[in-house]
């Protein structure tokens, strides 16, 4: 780019005097001195236009360099550092946990340390096989590898010879108090004064034979429970005798009937976190109360204790993130499971083709810091959008078909039309057919032109993108009952020789009928809106469930994709990047096919195709062209 001239005076060079004094003030003529010989011209270098480029994205690693996880870091410049991601595996990721996957397994990668992926598994009645194999299968979709995959579990015969430990040194007694009655001795819900359990000062030895008793099936649940002995006077509400070990009767998923005791999140996340050696405990703001019990319970039984530290959590808005309402979207039917696309958890993000890198650019774009993060679900799609830009082919979609016959065609024509799969010439090229038929979207075609309208009408000539030569719309026939177009007629508007080429101003997208290239692909196309009516569902009267927007879900049964999508599969997934780097085209998944269409919006391929039909979803509308019309 040529820099701009500068306008401002220049150090000896005068303005000249444009004042009618001036101009009265005529100098007298002088004769002319000789004109110096010119300097040869160089030669003439032409400029070289440079190609069509995306802004720069944001560096990946911005968020471990900057702000608050670099404070961590200084905080406490562990090496190696360490770190965990603990879910509970009782329901599938959503948006929010990309956040937590992206703070834990990164901060460790930045720092050339580890991550473990442990499974906070210690309520069997909640946990089931397929949120295991879920999670661990997300993780790795966004681009992780964890160090170890662990088990809270793993850890219960440790957990339970520290138990007994800290009832050994005055640390914690069993309460045979009722949920009710704990809560009036925590202040109750007027916040009143506090006081101890009953059970509380009972002698260590009693309070280890009934924790015993606990373990040997003496007691059924509720009837007793391990409680830390910690500060009842702290005015932090996570130091007032916390729970530590309850009564399940529930066969667990690796232990089997072994246990009929399982520790609380309370006791347990600390000392795994201590067994692993982690260096940094990053965990969201709702924890922070919790640091000061889980620095108590290490020291109170004398081992390592990590360093926890807390970060605002990922909130999106105009949605439900809460497993129990989403259980609720699917049992009532509502949507479709819980890869519904219309659906923020990760798993639906993935199937809708949202692609990994894209969620981790989101994450890293937004920064962390100590605050709750809200943010509208636009928000997201703006940077989806923009990573896709970048990343995927471009082919040729129309939702609605009508055909238009080019009746100065002969019936047997055919012209291979050479289409570039985007702007890089890295993605290559390939041919489309061009013949006496071809589809156009019913939106590109008016009955009744009109100055503003450059697409096609009666009279109007429109090209055909990358069509050498224009069509013209002579006639058309409509459905007198639904009064919707059912063909158009055309002419190919090709100049006679020697006469100027009239450019038309707009260009739409087409797909030509050639049986022998098994042109159109016909597809069924699902585009998304946003499931509820208003930004905060929770806040509608009635409850989230009377927020639902009837028309959340688009459906063109009748679509058509142009035959560049068969090379688009074989060379899936698109982009190679996080965890689709290494995956073969016969391995990706459906939704690794992702594309842009031309003029209409991004799309992937749902896992619901089959041999006989593809499926495709909107992942995200294109940019808003005002231009367009």
């Amino acid at each position: 780019m040529e820099p701009l001239l500068d306008t401002q005076d220049k150090p000896g060079t005068a303005l000249p005097d444009r004042s009618k004094e001036a101009k009265r003030e005529k100098p007298k003529k002088q004769p002319k001195a000789p004109k110096p010989p010119k300097d040869p011209k160089p030669p003439l270098v032409k400029k070289e236009k440079l190609p069509n480029v995306t802004a720069a994205p944001i560096d990946p690693n911005s968020m471990f360099k900057e702000g608050f996880l670099k404070s961590v870091y200084s905080e406490k410049p562990s090496n190696p550092v360490v770190t965990r991601f603990p879910p509970e595996p009782n329901g599938y990721l959503h948006i929010g946990h990309s956040k937590a996957i992206a703070i834990n397994f990164g901060f460790a990668r930045y720092h050339d340390g580890v991550c473990y992926l442990r499974f906070d598994d210690t309520n069997p009645e909640a946990e089931e096989e397929k949120y295991f194999e879920a999670i661990k299968d997300i993780i790795e979709w966004l681009g992780f590898r964890p160090f170890k995959i662990t088990y809270s579990s793993d850890n219960f015969d440790k957990l339970y010879e520290l138990a007994e430990d800290l009832i050994k040194r005055g640390g914690a007694y069993v309460c045979h108090c009722s949920d009710t009655e704990v809560k009036l001795q925590r202040g109750g819900e007027n916040h009143g004064g506090r006081y101890p359990c009953p059970h509380r000062d009972r002698p260590s030895e009693e309070s280890l034979a009934e924790f015993r008793a606990m373990r040997e099936g003496k007691y059924k649940p509720k009837e007793a429970f391990l409680r830390m002995k910690q500060d009842l006077d702290d005015g932090n509400p996570q130091m007032w005798d916390l729970s530590a070990y309850r009564i399940l009767e529930k066969e667990h998923h690796r232990t089997g009937k072994r246990w009929r005791i399982y520790p609380t999140y309370d006791f347990t996340h600390c000392l795994c976190d201590s067994f692993e050696n982690i260096s940094h405990s990053l965990c969201t703001t709702e924890f922070q109360l919790s640091r000061v019990s889980y620095e108590w319970l290490c020291d109170a039984v004398d081992v390592y204790k990590p360093m926890q530290r807390e970060y605002g959590r990922l909130n999106v808005t105009g949605t439900v993130l809460s497993k129990r309402k989403i259980k609720k979207l699917v049992d009532e039917g509502i949507v479709r499971g819980w890869d519904d696309p219309r659906l923020f958890t990760l798993i639906a993000l993935r199937r809708r083709g949202v692609p990994p890198g894209a969620i981790l650019s989101f994450v890293n774009e937004l920064g962390v810091s100590t605050a709750l993060t809200n943010i509208q679900i636009v928000r997201l799609e703006q940077t989806v959008r923009r990573y896709l830009e970048q990343t995927v082919p471009r082919l040729m979609v129309v939702l609605d078909p009508i055909p238009v016959i080019i009746d100065n065609l002969p019936d047997d024509y055919v012209e291979e039309v050479e289409v570039p799969f985007g702007k890089d010439p890295a993605m290559g090229v390939h041919k489309v057919p061009f013949t006496k038929t071809v589809h156009i979207d019913r939106s590109d075609f008016r009955e009744i032109d009109s100055k503003d309208y450059f697409r096609l009408a009666p009279g109007k000539a429109t090209g055909l993108l990358k069509v050498p030569f224009p069509i013209k719309a002579t006639t058309f026939a409509k459905n007198e009952t639904t009064g919707l177009i059912t063909e158009v007629h055309a002419t190919y508007e090709k100049p006679e020789e020697g006469s100027v080429f009239k450019k038309p101003k707009t260009y739409i997208q087409w797909i030509g009928s050639s049986p022998e290239h098994k042109s159109p692909i016909k597809a069924e196309v699902r585009v998304f809106h946003p499931l509820f009516k208003s930004e905060n569902p929770d806040s509608v009267e009635g409850g989230f469930m009377k927020d639902i927007n009837p028309n959340s879900e688009e459906i063109y049964p009748n679509a058509m994709i142009e035959v560049g999508l068969e090379e688009i599969r074989k060379r899936a997934p698109w982009p190679e990047e996080e965890g689709e780097k290494d995956v073969t085209s016969n391995d990706a998944g459906f939704e690794t096919v992702r594309f842009q269409g031309l003029r209409v919006a991004y799309f992937a391929i749902d896992k619901d195709t089959t041999d006989q039909k593809i499926v495709l979803n909107r992942i995200v509308s294109l940019k808003e062209d005002a231009g367009k019309s």
